[in-house]
């Protein structure tokens, strides 16, 4: 079989597992607290984990050079992406409560729980390696950026929060032990091992689960509204495409489609957390992240395939 064939059969067990996740929480087998606890079970304990073990790795000069380069397509994709939903934004009629979550739709992706699912599938540790490089950037934007857009300086942004959160603690212990000569032992790394691969079942489990929260009737409001839709488009495919000039770079196809799938990513479920928090129109962000993740079942793969045939 092909690597795409193959990426495809990945994929779809992934989206199986989504599906459990989805029916057992309609069938409220898992009940209404699920969501909070998989999302903490996930960001202070098996993520973080899956960070370590993938970072406990020998260093050496090449792991630099792949850093520069996922830095340089990190930055320059969420500037562009930045840009643009701000450029969209202003061109759209939405109500105030809808403005910064439409921005929002259109920079963030979940490239926490999916990313690291898609990057695990394609190239085991070495993508979550890629993956923790990748999302160094991306990470201080939606704890700073994507903060002011609900915010608009009405509130000073609580760096402690942003650089204390679970993600960016356990990437940045991962990178001290990659340039130090320490070595977790061995009974250790397998137990990071055995937490860490957790979050890949975990997290499609999740979305799953979110998803089942959308009541049918929320349905057709989302497939007229022509802003979701365009958001959609902005997030799952003109912004991963922004990426096609580093074809006529030397990046190696790993890091390239690394950095182009995950920037393909369905729009965060962070969203409809900070429109929740702060008073933004919450139902119209779980409907912007519930469209993408539907249709991302369609666009990984294409985009995967895309990157084989230049």
């Amino acid at each position: 079989m092909s690597m795409a064939g193959d990426f495809l059969q990945e994929m779809i067990m992934l989206y199986c597992i989504g599906i459990l996740g989805f029916v057992v929480r309609k069938k409220d087998i898992l009940n209404r607290h699920t969501n909070d606890v998989l999302t903490q079970l996930i960001l202070y304990i098996t993520l973080p984990a899956l960070i370590l073990f993938s970072l406990d790795i020998p260093f050496s000069f090449t792991v630099i050079k792949e850093f520069l380069w996922l830095l340089s397509m990190s930055v320059y994709v969420l500037t562009l992406a930045i840009l643009l939903a701000f450029w969209m934004r202003k061109r759209a009629h939405l109500p105030k409560k809808q403005e910064s979550v439409y921005e929002s739709l259109i920079i963030f992706g979940n490239q926490g729980f999916i990313g690291y699912a898609v990057c695990f599938i394609l190239f085991k540790a070495q993508g979550i390696i890629y993956l923790s490089l990748f999302n160094l950037f991306y990470l201080l934007c939606i704890w700073s950026y994507g903060i002011f857009l609900f915010t608009k300086r009405k509130t000073t942004i609580k760096w402690k929060s942003v650089l204390l959160n679970p993600g960016i603690l356990s990437t940045i212990a991962g990178f001290m032990v990659l340039f130090s000569p320490f070595r977790f032992p061995e009974i250790f790394s397998s137990a990071l091992e055995s937490v860490g691969k957790m979050t890949i079942p975990l997290s499609m489990i999740l979305i799953g689960s979110l998803l089942a929260n959308t009541t049918y009737k929320d349905i057709p409001f989302m497939l007229k509204n022509p802003y979701l839709w365009k958001s959609a488009v902005a997030r799952l495919l003109i912004i991963p495409l922004l990426l096609l000039p580093f074809l006529l770079l030397p990046v190696s196809f790993p890091l390239l489609a690394i950095a182009m799938l995950v920037s393909g990513m369905p729009s965060a479920p962070t969203t409809s957390l900070f429109s929740q928090k702060f008073g933004a129109d919450t139902n119209f962000a779980t409907l912007g992240v519930l469209l993408t993740t539907v249709l991302c079942i369609f666009t990984i793969p294409f985009l995967y395939m895309l990157l084989h045939l230049f």
